[in-house]
């Protein structure tokens, strides 16, 4: 698949998510082998008042590449200028959100709430794209209700404007994450332009990926929460697009990738940060495994990298006990 100038490995990609698809988890889902990372969401004001943490999101290494940069704001010279300064720190691409449905960013007149404003969604995105060379590509969702009016309209927009390239959840603004995804509204979009698609939502599995491309006819498929501590979905997505069905990991190949992770995220953050968002990160890993519940509670007071891997080391025994003395359990 290819975005503008920038040419993927595969037609998959990681979500941008906030707070979460970080650098140590893009190198993760890199490794996986997904074609195009998404950094969080970055915000304009923030990058234009030289906010340093909001720096920091778009951190990255040769290993994270392609990577896209996703910015969200609604003044239009904003954006343009928070546009050149991602693409200055090393965006391949920059993305921008339309999709948003958080209170304090839709109050803002950004993220969804530009898909009730087109005529500012116009302005904003040819200021951005007479801004920058990369391919600019947007992410919308269905709009403010489940019509799909608003994105169709969006989309004739971006085509307008120069943009390369879309993802679209087909999920309301109202809905957030809650209910099902309507992929036929990827379909129609699919069907309504020439613009590459990105189809998201509900993928939650290596098969619904397959069923996403073939159901919807999209070019590529986003994943999101369901690579969150799951990040080699995406080995398993392209095995079975190849016809090979890849067995999960084992639990020591889990709890290596587990340690991987906090390293990372030690050398990315610093010690203490690193370790105060272990607390609750770790457990997105462990998910399903026997005893998960009380190694999610054993790990509530991390301080240390050595405590860290103290803890995994420790859980990784009960598992492997537990292996042996229950051989035919399905969690392990």
């Amino acid at each position: 698949m290819q975005i503008g100038t920038v040419k993927l490995t595969c037609n998959l990609a990681f979500a941008p998510l906030a707070g979460i698809s970080n650098l140590p988890l893009r190198l993760l889902a890199k490794e996986a082998g997904c074609g195009l990372v998404y950094s969080e969401m970055v915000s304009a004001n923030g990058l234009v008042y030289g906010a340093a943490k909001t720096h920091q999101l778009m951190n990255t290494t040769p290993e994270d590449k392609p990577l896209a940069i996703q910015i969200f704001g609604s003044d239009p010279v904003i954006m343009a200028d928070a546009a050149q300064i991602a693409a200055a720190a090393g965006a391949d691409i920059v993305d921008i959100n339309f999709g948003c449905a958080v209170k304090k960013i839709v109050k803002t007149g950004a993220g969804v709430a530009l898909m009730r404003t087109p005529d500012r969604a116009r302005a904003l995105l040819r200021a951005v794209r007479h801004a920058i060379r990369v391919p600019l590509t947007i992410k919308i969702r269905s709009g403010w209700d489940r019509s799909g009016d608003q994105a169709f309209d969006l989309v004739r927009i971006a085509e307008e404007c120069g943009v390369d390239a879309l993802a679209v959840h087909p999920r309301s603004a109202s809905q957030g994450f809650r209910g099902r995804a309507d992929w036929s509204l990827i379909t129609q979009i699919k069907n309504a332009t020439s613009l590459p698609v990105i189809g998201n939502g509900d993928v939650e599995k290596a098969e619904d990926a397959v069923q996403m491309l073939e159901q919807t006819g999209c070019d590529a498929v986003m994943v999101g929460r369901a690579a969150i501590g799951h990040p080699y979905i995406f080995a398993e997505i392209r095995d079975l697009l190849a016809g090979r069905h890849r067995p999960p990991p084992d639990i020591h190949a889990r709890l290596r990738i587990m340690r991987r992770y906090a390293a990372d995220s030690v050398n990315y953050l610093g010690e203490r940060p690193a370790c105060l968002m272990m607390r609750s990160r770790l457990g997105w890993f462990v998910k399903g495994l026997h005893g998960c519940s009380a190694f999610r509670e054993s790990i509530k007071r991390l301080e240390s990298l050595e405590q860290v891997m103290e803890k995994i080391d420790a859980y990784e025994k009960v598992l492997t006990a537990t292996r042996r003395n229950y051989s035919g359990m399905t969690t392990l």
